[in-house]
């Protein structure tokens, strides 16, 4: 949950919102997304990096989703052949939509913010 507290003392102290999420999307580069990944207890592999690009050049050819249902959706679509859904959590336990996009350095999309979609802690 944002805590508008916290979001108004640190606004100038960090590039992340208080939910981790970049504020700048040039500051973002492969090195944070390390960093990033490596804070939420997650080893950046291959199979981590296609989907890190997958959300990447889905936002730099149509932007922001609409939605994180629509944005996983596009996922499972797209990684159907790594058995899909179950793929992706395994990569992104904390839901591919809301931390993929966290990693990725994207905003993440409305609907994800509630903890209860796209997590599997």
């Amino acid at each position: 949950m944002l805590d508008i507290g916290k979001f108004i003392r640190y606004e100038r102290l960090d590039s992340t919102d208080p939910e981790g999420n970049l504020f700048e999307l040039g500051s973002w580069t492969p090195k944070k997304a390390l960093q990033l990944a490596a804070e939420e207890g997650i080893t950046l592999t291959d199979e981590h990096w296609e989907v890190i690009t997958s959300l990447r050049e889905r936002y730099r050819k149509y932007g922001s989703a609409m939605n994180a249902q629509d944005l996983g959706r596009e996922l499972e679509e797209e990684f159907s052949s790594e058995q899909g859904r179950r793929s992706l959590y395994e990569l992104f336990p904390g839901g591919p939509v809301t931390q993929g996009c966290r990693i990725a350095g994207l905003p993440v999309p409305s609907g994800s913010v509630d903890t209860s979609f796209g997590s599997v802690r």
